[in-house]
């Protein structure tokens, strides 16, 4: 069947499937893998200690894939300077760019005048006008299903979709709770033009950096298994329920500042968890898409099993 959207068209894939930015998980590995498979896999640039480490890493990518593919920038998140990082991608001449996690505006500035494709995560209606009105070739649109960093608003994606693709005119690319092809056509049937898979993707043979124990959590947990922290830092992120999380809103329902959390939310112990699988010394990363997530297959059987019940259901449409 043709797959064929203004996403596919823009970023010059085979399927509308985006691979989430995954801080400290989305390397060459993964990258190449959906990018091969037919998507859009992603390279995380704020995780690597240096621009020189973000410049092999596109070297190794482009060593596996012949096929294009994104380097993520989590700007305000790391709170480390990104220009640096992002000459290396215009030197590089890398496809494409994603934002998140921030105001994109610097990194459209140092863009302009190059060919590569601008897409930018949201969480909101107002975000998804702003980044077009900055010059986004295409919205990201997380709803509050979704792992990680979320929007304020706790709306939903299957409201939160229809707003945005009402109040812009560029592409829209569903995000939060997707992680099969069901998921896929319910986006489409929105009016959205692609997806984006985070959680999902972590469960997959080529995500070497995350640990067995980590994607074990994954298999066995369920849509109840997460909980929401940060919200009283004004950044709210969906993770993996454990004592740990209950330490943080254990600390923010005490009124707790960004003093007595930054421990608990660091980086440091994010890699605690999902490097070394030491799941009662930090915290995890993971949308309540993992009460859908059963195994861990490789990047391509994943993206079989996806086209497949898409055209499942296209076909029973059809009738």
């Amino acid at each position: 069947m043709n797959w064929n959207t203004r996403v596919t068209e823009i970023l010059g894939i085979r399927y509308p499937i985006i691979q989430g930015g995954l801080a400290y998980l989305a390397y060459s590995d993964l990258a190449a893998a959906v990018s091969n498979a037919g998507g859009l896999g992603q390279i995380t640039a704020m995780s690597l200690g240096s621009p020189e480490l973000l410049r092999e890493e596109i070297k190794k990518v482009r060593k596996l894939t012949r096929n294009p593919f994104g380097v993520n920038f989590a700007i305000g998140q790391h709170g480390r300077p990104f220009r640096e990082f992002l000459q290396v991608v215009i030197e590089e001449e890398v496809p494409v760019v994603s934002m998140t996690g921030g105001n994109p505006a610097p990194i459209f500035d140092q863009l302009e005048g190059t060919a590569i494709k601008k897409l930018v995560l949201v969480a909101a209606r107002r975000q998804a006008i702003k980044a077009e009105e900055l010059g986004a070739d295409a919205v990201m649109v997380v709803g509050q299903e979704g792992g990680g960093h979320l929007g304020r608003d706790d709306i939903g994606t299957i409201v939160l979709i229809p707003q945005v693709v009402d109040a812009v005119s560029i592409p829209v690319i569903a995000s939060g709770g997707i992680g099969d092809g069901r998921g896929l056509m319910a986006a489409l049937s929105l009016g959205a033009e692609g997806i984006e898979m985070g959680t999902r993707f972590i469960a997959t043979k080529e995500c070497v950096h995350a640990n067995e124990v980590y994607k074990q959590a994954l298999i066995e947990g369920g849509e109840s298994d997460t909980v929401v922290i940060k919200r009283t830092l004004g950044a709210p992120a969906r993770a993996i329920a454990n004592s740990w999380t209950e330490k943080i809103l254990e600390i923010e329902k005490n009124n707790g500042g960004y003093e007595e959390l930054k421990e608990l939310i660091s980086g440091e112990a994010n890699k605690q968890y999902i490097y070394n699988g030491k799941v009662n010394e930090g915290f995890a990363w993971a949308g309540q898409v993992m009460g859908l997530i059963k195994d861990v297959p490789t990047v391509a059987e994943l993206f079989n099993r996806i086209i497949s019940e898409a055209e499942q259901i296209r076909t029973k449409w059809g009738k």
